[in-house]
């Protein structure tokens, strides 16, 4: 991997020198009369203070038991820093599009490569790993934390996806490899209007677990919307009921209880607000509860975020957020976590 991201890097340097740039603002490269290279990401560097249990450089809130108390913890980290390529070719089929995207994410704690999103895009068609098509990115709330509020769904698969448009509604379909164990692939459908000051989204999936010789039936509707009523303002939702779809959820509950699929039920509320050209605040709440603990011994999840954001130039943002979660097991004991944290991040 290291060989292969050090030829890519190697080559996007190469062009940049090569005077062929597109844009400085974009970083688009013309790497061919008809291919156009864009170079994107971000340098995050964050700092956090832990009040209650020392969880690292995420929330946790579904962790809590296995984690160690604390009466005040500071940590830091830079690895949710990422860059990412994409390509644009003008075919006699049309526009051939690619993604290859990587962050310092790493197992264990570690900062190394990752890979996120690598993919073809033609004809409506994407074809590779990127978020799957039943997640709400568009309304996902607002977050300096790299998890994010529970309550809403969360997965990059590979998948064959078909997306098209209609007037003021998207609508589009996929084949996608399960986020869990499974033998069988992952059916998904979405639409979404969009209107003047709103938007709204339903996405279903249907698919298999892998449970022991048998095969346990999974299935799950999410419906999502953000409404801009006032300059700068904004409500957003996302809501989430299904059965045996745990791995798809921040919280990560049982997917699969006593031989049955599990059922569960998620949302997030987010209200956010400018505050002149260079600030902006909001908050979001988000719960996930389960029909049954299960073997991850979680029956509620709650968090909220409080964050405000100043951006003294466009492509530099320093944050800062307080979070609060609560984890209630089986036997409904509650524990209880709050942190601060900060961050500077710089665009490019």
């Amino acid at each position: 991997m290291k060989t292969i991201t050090k030829g890519i890097v190697a080559a996007a340097i190469a062009v940049g020198a090569s005077g062929t740039v597109a844009s400085a603002q974009d970083k688009t490269f013309n790497i061919s009369p008809n291919t156009a290279l864009t170079f994107y990401g971000f340098i995050r560097a964050e700092a956090f203070y832990d009040l209650d249990f020392e969880q690292g450089d995420l929330s946790l809130t579904s962790e809590l038991d296995s984690l160690d108390a604390t009466d005040g913890s500071f940590d830091t980290s830079v690895r949710t820093t990422r860059f990412g390529f994409r390509l644009a070719s003008e075919t006699d089929i049309g526009t051939i599009g690619g993604q290859l995207e990587y962050d310092l994410f790493g197992s264990g704690g570690t900062a190394e490569l990752r890979l996120r999103h690598a993919n073809i895009s033609v004809a409506g068609f994407t074809i590779g790993q990127t978020w799957t098509n039943f997640m709400p990115i568009g309304h996902y709330p607002t977050s300096l934390d790299f998890n994010g509020p529970v309550g809403v769904t969360f997965a990059r698969v590979p998948q064959v996806r078909y997306a098209s448009t209609a007037g003021n509604l998207d609508y589009s379909f996929s084949l996608e490899q399960s986020p869990g164990t499974s033998n069988d692939p992952v059916l998904t459908a979405a639409t979404q209007y969009n209107g003047e000051n709103y938007s709204v989204r339903i996405a279903g999936l249907a698919g298999t677990l892998e449970n022991g010789a048998n095969d346990v039936n999974r299935s799950a509707v999410t419906l999502s919307g953000n409404f801009k009523p006032w300059q700068g303002g904004s409500f957003g939702a996302t809501y989430v009921n299904g059965e045996g779809i745990g791995d798809y959820l921040i919280g990560g509950g049982s997917s699969i209880v006593g031989g049955e699929a599990n059922g569960t039920e998620g949302y997030t509320l987010e209200f956010r607000q400018d505050l002149g050209e260079k600030w902006n605040v909001g908050i979001a709440y988000g719960n996930e509860q389960y029909d049954a603990a299960g073997a991850r011994d979680i029956s509620e999840l709650e968090t909220i975020h409080v964050s405000a954001i100043y951006k003294p130039v466009d492509n530099i943002a320093i944050g800062f957020e307080y979070i609060t979660g609560e984890r209630t097991s089986g036997t409904g004991t509650t524990l209880e976590a709050d942190r601060i944290g900060t961050s500077v991040t710089f665009r490019f």
